[in-house]
């Protein structure tokens, strides 16, 4: 893996810093996406090895393309950085929360990806990583496995919103060999929300598919959904 490089944005804390970690102990060079050049600094001291910090914020279009600027060739692109929101449903839940959380979630994606494509073409093994939530699966949101039906209603349908384009970005991709994917992370004990916070689940544990999908082989799959563990998730 040597002389890859990779961009996590969201990497300074939580899932995202543990992608970079994990990355990292690969042998890659990776950009640490941070919105705060302090904290993403202070990660990067942390993580060691071939860290760098970069100033990105991916609702800021200046810093977004300050940041792509500085990278020539990008060989994996993790989307990692997202908000949540409280535990509200769509009734109970204003729009300008509606708005604030798909500004990060969706089209935050959507401005970096963007951005570096250019870097991303010029790799021999380009990958892009969208890091959703099986929160945003419609196949279990109606089924057993989230019997609190309609909560975190913003959070979950960005996801869902995410989960489309990474399918979009897939197929549109294609021909330029660009693999993109999405990972669903789990639970994990992170200041995502009052759940995550509360949760036992390892983050080192949810980065780890993250990884898996940003270094897979060329005969990988394209425009799949898959868990922490490995396992497909329906869409």
């Amino acid at each position: 893996m040597d002389n890859l490089i990779a961009l996590v944005t969201g990497a300074n804390k939580g899932i995202g810093k543990e992608i970079a970690r994990q990355l990292a102990a690969a042998g890659l060079t990776v950009y640490v996406g941070s919105r705060d050049a302090g904290r993403g600094q202070r990660a990067v001291d942390e993580i060691g090895a071939d860290t760098r910090p970069l100033v990105l914020d991916v609702t800021d279009e200046a810093t977004i393309n300050a940041a792509a600027r500085q990278i020539d060739i990008l060989d994996v692109l993790v989307n990692n950085a997202g908000i949540s929101g409280d535990a509200s449903t769509p009734d109970h839940e204003d729009v300008a929360t509606f708005r604030r959380i798909y500004e990060t979630n969706v089209f935050g994606v959507v401005a970096v990806t963007n951005a570096f494509l250019p870097a991303l073409r010029r790799s021999a093994h380009p990958r892009i990583v969208n890091v959703s939530s099986g929160t945003g699966s419609l196949t279990w949101a109606t089924g057993p496995q989230f019997p609190h039906r309609g909560s975190y209603a913003a959070y979950r349908s960005s996801k869902a919103a995410l989960n489309a384009l990474t399918v979009l970005y897939a197929h549109s991709l294609a021909d330029d060999k660009i693999k993109v994917n999405a990972h669903a992370p789990g639970l994990r004990r992170t200041d995502l929300n009052a759940g995550a916070a509360d949760s036992d689940g390892d983050p080192a544990e949810g980065a780890a598919g993250a990884v898996r999908l940003a270094l897979l082989p060329d005969d990988g799959p394209s425009g799949e959904f898959f868990n922490w563990d490995g396992t497909q998730v329906p869409w």
